[in-house]
């Protein structure tokens, strides 16, 4: 019979993402990440392999624990309903906690070293197919009359997405919570306005 851990795993996975949210992937140390944990270098490379895999452990919790606005704002009834959910979310997500703003995936996402490549390369795989998913979601509400016929579904997904990454970046640079929303605010009010609405306008 194997030896047991001498650490819960579930524990570890949480003091190591905040370890990786507050200094990125390239910053976090493995000095910084068996000091957080309590957990020797040894048994965290049993555990969890080298530091590319604990990363991709920890960010499948962070999509999961702290971007789950996400999936959820597919569900909105209206495009801009949509929007709203996903940019005040992301403000949420990146205000929420003093010691560790912004948000982890755009940091690993920003230029890194060689060595790095491949985990800035997974984040923006991941952020591409969470663009896709929201130009789907677009599309469906072009088709449905939510959105006028001359909207660029395209341009509209990516548009929320430098957005919510531009915020992202802005808080961990110290922007305050009431600043981006007032910038989210902004951004809704350039949103396309739906075909019915432009009808009661000219009545």
């Amino acid at each position: 019979m194997g030896r047991q851990r001498e650490f819960d795993v579930d524990t570890a996975l949480d003091a190591a993402l905040c370890v990786f949210w507050r200094k990125g992937y390239e910053g976090a140390s493995y000095t910084d990440l068996t000091q957080a944990t309590g957990v020797e270098r040894p048994a965290l490379y049993s555990a969890f392999g080298n530091k590319e895999a604990l990363f991709r452990r920890v960010l499948e919790r962070y999509y999961e624990r702290y971007l789950d606005f996400f999936p959820a704002a597919l569900e909105q009834p209206t495009s801009r309903e949509v929007a709203a959910h996903i940019l005040r979310g992301a403000v949420e997500a990146t205000t929420r906690y003093p010691d560790r703003k912004g948000c982890l995936g755009v940091q690993g996402a920003l230029a890194g070293s060689d060595d790095a490549e491949p985990i800035r390369l997974a984040l923006i795989d991941a952020r591409a197919a969470g663009e896709a998913s929201l130009r789907e979601r677009l599309e469906q509400a072009k088709a449905d009359g939510d959105l006028p016929q001359t909207a660029n579904c395209a341009a509209l997904a990516a548009f929320v997405m430098a957005m919510t990454h531009g915020m992202a970046v802005q808080a961990k640079a110290g922007f305050s919570r009431e600043i981006l929303e007032a910038v989210v605010e902004q951004a809704l009010s350039t949103w396309p306005s739906r075909p019915q609405d432009d009808a009661s306008e000219r009545e």
